[in-house]
């Protein structure tokens, strides 16, 4: 009878993700790919900026008008393709000391894993419930598209300290340019368990096509008339 040896299994499952990772990365660098997908995101971006653009201006005026002393926007860094840091754009939602009431709302978190979130978090604001609802908090990040460091589609750009607690399997998220939307975006949202959140992403890295790109930003459309996973 074989002995089964831990740490032996531990090594196989390391190379064998290593193997995955390296796969996937050279998928995601197919030239030809990269460049339509690029076209289409500035083109998409610039289209998008221009015809929300009264609607941008509504929402910053409601959140000037609730909060006149405060920004409306709220930059953040997040971590893109490769682990590149970026600082990713929004309206902001939330009072301006929301970062500081955060260490005291930690035991009142409802995800999993690395991921913090409250159905009825106390820092969002009157303003920010709607355009939180309604997505129309993440419009600001068609810029992030123009400067090339989101895409329309990807998976969602996490925070510095969230990669910090990745697994190697996890990482593999990472091999794309993180997105505006992705299966995530559209299946659930904050309903999602971390682990079923990373298989969706890693689905996406693994098969995406422009094809399964133009679907998801479909879908995501009718996320924006207010989705009930969506916090």
């Amino acid at each position: 009878m074989a002995v089964s040896n831990p740490e032996r299994t531990r090594e196989i499952l390391i190379s064998e993700t290593q193997e995955s990772a390296q796969y996937l990365k050279e998928i995601n660098d197919a030239r030809s790919y990269l460049i339509m997908k690029r076209i289409i995101d500035v083109l998409g971006a610039i289209a998008g900026i221009i015809l929300l653009f009264p609607l941008l201006l509504l929402v910053y005026f409601a959140i000037k008008i609730e909060d006149p002393r405060h920004s409306a926007f709220f930059s953040q860094t997040r971590v893109g393709k490769n682990g590149r840091e970026f600082v990713m754009y929004k309206f902001r939602s939330m009072v301006c000391n929301a970062e500081e009431m955060k260490l005291e709302l930690l035991n009142r978190n409802e995800a999993t894993g690395p991921v913090f979130k409250i159905r009825l978090d106390p820092r969002i604001t009157f303003v920010g419930k709607f355009i939180r609802k309604t997505s129309m908090d993440e419009l600001p990040q068609l810029i992030n598209v123009l400067k090339g460091e989101m895409s329309l589609v990807g998976p969602r750009p996490p925070l510095p300290e969230e990669v910090k607690t990745y697994t190697l399997y996890e990482h593999q998220r990472l091999n794309v340019i993180p997105g505006l939307t992705c299966y995530w975006q559209v299946s659930g949202r904050s309903n999602v368990r971390f682990e079923e959140w990373i298989e969706m992403d890693l689905k996406y890295v693994s098969e995406h096509t422009i094809w399964i790109d133009f679907k998801l930003i479909f879908k995501t459309f009718f996320v924006l008339f207010g989705s009930k996973d969506a916090y």
